[in-house]
């Protein structure tokens, strides 16, 4: 498996970073090379799992998700992680989860509609997953930025 990028590979990654609808004979013209050679470059990069997946961002608080929190999760046995993270998998709201260092296991980020949909997750979601013992959350006021790693 070749990870290694050269400027075409970063090119292409930096065209559908932009827009991920771009079309290839777009990014072809735009760098001059065929669209075969775009096309080409697109799987292997999808092959070598450097391009995970080409999908939309969504605006969530355009969708009514108004409220979203950052929650540590202390586990009885940290061993058991795999299963709490499966029953995670189960919660819609729950949109990230994190190993991590330090006082928790986990570090899970939260979305919801208002504060008692929060608290419905948070008491009668998450809190009912067996091997989590404690909860520790921080309300997001909003993301000042997100961004890809620089290439």
């Amino acid at each position: 498996m070749d990870t290694s990028l050269d400027q075409y590979d970063t090119a292409i990654l930096e065209c559908l970073e932009q827009d991920g609808r771009v079309a290839f004979s777009h990014i072809a013209g735009e760098l001059g090379i065929s669209n075969t050679m775009v096309h080409q470059r697109i799987n292997r990069l999808t092959e070598n799992g450097i391009l995970v997946a080409v999908r939309p961002v969504l605006d969530e608080k355009k969708l009514g998700f108004d409220w979203a929190s950052f929650t540590g999760l202390t586990l009885e046995k940290d061993y058991d992680s795999d299963k709490v993270i499966e029953a995670l998998k189960n919660i819609p709201e729950v949109t990230e989860c994190y190993y991590i260092t330090g006082a928790f296991t986990l570090f899970i980020r939260i979305t919801a509609k208002n504060h008692e949909h929060m608290r419905k997750v948070l008491y009668e979601k998450v809190d009912h997953i067996p091997g989590i013992i404690k909860t520790d959350s921080f309300m997001e006021l909003g993301c000042a930025f997100k961004r890809n790693v620089k290439l």
